[in-house]
């Protein structure tokens, strides 16, 4: 490894947007670490930490698979002692991993309950907390999260109050990490897509392939995190971003491409 080789560390890496952040970076000379639990393919969410590595390797940079559930800190720690034993330091760390169910709250499972917030706010805060020694020793060290912006309108909580719960949960590490952070000049910043993203969840869970067809691909996202994190670290920090606003601001004109169905209509996301 290069002095000059940056490392990436993504949460939820074996798949979707994770693995499209991934790539991006890896084409842009970054190592990465491929956390995440999948480690054998299933036909419905494809993609594993392995086959995520050896695309990574394919791009000629390195690539660290680490099998990981982020709700255990165990697993967390061993994580971050391979990343330093392999790499040294971490420049990126991407909170993407996140778990989902819109139930109201006389339908929710509380053991559903218990896993959004066990991986979203729990596993983020963890994640973070275990990879500063690391990003400390990083170049224009970045924490970015996949979180939305921080809205108390009641419409969002009204809906689905648990899931928003989880998912502001990990937005409050972003406003406090950004703040608690700044003196090591680690930018903590969150990003969230302006329409759906055609996922495994998005197709499984929220709406099939009716919706995937209203969606943008990943890489928009990818696109909007690779911008971020060429951002100074000791200045762009605690900031709740919408992918199309950073691109746009980035010099981006044309957003066709990143449809599934170009020219079709595009479904706003969640809490936007």
């Amino acid at each position: 490894m290069s002095n000059t080789s940056r490392i990436a560390l993504i949460t939820g890496g074996s798949r979707g947007i994770g693995r499209s952040i991934a790539l991006k970076l890896a084409s842009h000379g970054y190592n990465i670490v491929v956390a995440s639990k999948s480690t054998e393919e299933d036909p419905r969410i494809p993609g594993t930490i392995h086959s995520v590595a050896a695309e990574v390797e394919a791009l000629n940079v390195q690539a660290l698979a680490v099998k990981v559930d982020i709700r255990f800190e165990d697993q967390v720690k061993a994580m971050f002692e391979q990343v330093k034993e392999r790499f040294g330091r971490l420049d990126v760390l991407v909170n993407n991993a996140s778990a989902i169910d819109l139930s109201s709250t006389e339908r929710m499972e509380m053991k559903r309950w218990d896993l959004m917030n066990d991986i979203n706010v729990r596993g983020t805060y963890m994640v973070s907390k275990y990879a500063i020694p690391l990003l400390k020793e990083g170049f224009n060290a970045h924490i970015l999260t996949l979180s939305p912006p921080l809205n108390m309108d009641k419409v969002w909580f009204a809906k689905h109050l648990g899931y928003t719960m989880a998912k502001y949960g990990m937005s409050m590490t972003v406003l406090g990490l950004s703040a608690e952070l700044k003196p090591y000049n680690i930018a903590v910043n969150a990003l969230w897509p302006k329409t759906t993203i055609a996922t495994a969840a998005v197709r499984n869970l929220l709406g099939g392939q009716e919706l995937v067809e209203r969606s943008r691909t990943p890489e928009i996202v990818a696109d909007a995190a690779w911008s971020i994190v060429n951002k100074p670290s000791d200045s762009f920090t605690g900031h709740f971003l919408i992918d199309e606003d950073v691109l746009r601001d980035a010099g981006v004109t044309d957003f066709t491409h990143y449809a599934v169905k170009p020219g079709g209509p595009l479904m706003p996301d969640l809490f936007l």
